[in-house]
This record gives structure tokens, C-alpha cells and sequence, in this order.
């Protein structure tokens, strides 16, 4: 049986896919800071995405994207300014993306939503 990091690792490798083919360049990837941590910083012409990613099997606790909490958006939120003035990117805007990902128990297959603006 596949444990939940796997299946998180799995459905970030998915992801940054799906970015790189609409043309999204990879700045970071599980960035952390003492708030917590970001899956996927991209950027997109001007923007600076800050990208959680969600994957889960079924639907039986809702969609991924619901996973994600307030408590969660303020630290996403917290994390990527630290990153900000780390890198110095003051002069883009920023956008918080979720990224969900439903996988099959029977295959290789999965359905993609992506969020932009999801918070």
C-alpha cells in the first residue's frame, strides 16, 4: 500500500509536468521556512506562482483542494513572502494556486484541476 508522502510526491512529480508543458518555469520546489512549506514556486510571464498540490484517490473526504485550510492559506501565505525577500523578487506579482489531482486505483490515469487564485 502506498503511504500519503508517496502519493504527495507523486502527485507533485504530476504537477510539475503539467507546468512545464503550459510553459511554466520552476523557480523551487518543497520550499521551506520555520511557517511551513510550498510545493511548487513557478513563474508565469510576470507572476510568481505559489503552488500547493493536493492528490488523493477518491473523493471520499471531499476534493483536495478542501483540504487546504485557513490556517494553512496564512502559512502558504507567510512562507512565500519569506521567499520573496529572500530572492530579491519584489518587482513581480504573486498568485496562489492549488493544484488538485485525483489518481486511479486501476491504473496510471488521473483527472488535473488546476486552481489559479484558489486563495
Amino acid at each position: 500500500m502506498i503511504n500519503t508522502r508517496e502519493i504527495g510526491a507523486y502527485g507533485e512529480n504530476i504537477a510539475m509536468e503539467y507546468l512545464l508543458n503550459k510553459g511554466y518555469k520552476l523557480i523551487s520546489k518543497n520550499f521551506r521556512s520555520q511557517f511551513g512549506e510550498i510545493d511548487i514556486i513557478a513563474k508565469e510571464k510576470d507572476l510568481i506562482c505559489f503552488i500547493e498540490v493536493k492528490s488523493r484517490y477518491n473523493t471520499n473526504f471531499g476534493f483536495p483542494a478542501q483540504a487546504i485550510s485557513k490556517n494553512k492559506q496564512k502559512k502558504i501565505k507567510k512562507t512565500s513572502l519569506l521567499f520573496i525577500n529572500k530572492e530579491k523578487l519584489f518587482n513581480l506579482n504573486i498568485r496562489y494556486d492549488v493544484i488538485e489531482i485525483l489518481l486511479n486505483y486501476n491504473d496510471d490515469s488521473y483527472i488535473i484541476n488546476h486552481l489559479e487564485n484558489a486563495f
